[in-house]
């Protein structure tokens, strides 16, 4: 054996075991960009549907006292406040309760998985062009879904990826069905999503810029 394939031979032994298949791009579902979901605790879920009546209208009527003066507002308010607290709610307790719970969830809906940042992954998707380059698509957000951001609600920000391709893919309108391959950077951002008749924010949690993007069956 000569002296060059012995040193061959010693590096290849010295290579973990699968390390020569870390670089294979993992193949990920949507749902693997949101991380485990977080135990929120729901203090409504004791509620009857009268008293969760009940919060609702206290919140219209002291939302109403409050832009007109009403009077008559606040007191049904004010009632239906001495009538949960017969029942031993405490209402601004729930109010607070709320408000903390809307915080989490907001939260955990921009959160990113940390197991699949800064690692290889092929994701499917659906292009939405933010910016074009000779008629070529070189700055995209990749959704789960057709219509996602335009016809529908945009999806949480952890269901988004901005894509910067400078090498550019063409695109027959919106929502051509990709794959993309490359490494998933965890980054927040808002970008702007052209409507007919303006622009609307859409949150992202994450970005890439691919090594491949294969138009999806092609």
């Amino acid at each position: 054996m000569t002296m060059f394939a012995r040193l061959v031979l010693m590096l290849s032994l010295a290579v973990p075991p699968g390390l020569a298949q870390a670089a294979d791009p993992q193949e990920i579902s949507w749902d693997t960009l949101a991380p485990p979901a977080a135990v929120i605790e729901n203090p409504f879920e004791t509620l009857t549907d009268d008293q969760m009546d009940s919060l609702r209208q206290i919140l219209r009527f002291e939302a109403q006292a409050e832009r007109s003066d009403d009077a008559e507002a606040s007191s049904k308010a004010q009632a239906l406040r001495e009538q949960l607290a017969k029942d031993g709610l405490n209402v601004d307790g729930l109010f607070a309760a709320r408000l903390a719970i809307m915080e989490k969830r907001e939260a955990a809906a921009s959160a990113v998985n940390e197991d699949l940042v800064g690692t290889s992954v092929r994701l499917p998707g659906y292009v939405l062009p933010l910016q074009f380059k000779d008629r070529k698509a070189v700055e995209f957000l990749l959704v789960p879904t057709v219509g996602a951001c335009i016809h529908t609600p945009p999806p949480p920000a952890n269901q988004i990826v901005h894509v910067v391709y400078p090498e550019g893919i063409e695109v027959n309108g919106l929502f051509t069905p990709v794959w993309i391959t490359g490494t998933m950077v965890a980054q927040s951002s808002v970008q702007d999503v052209g409507y007919v008749d303006g622009q609307a924010p859409v949150s992202v949690s994450y970005t890439m810029q691919p090594v491949l993007v294969e138009v999806y069956g092609g």
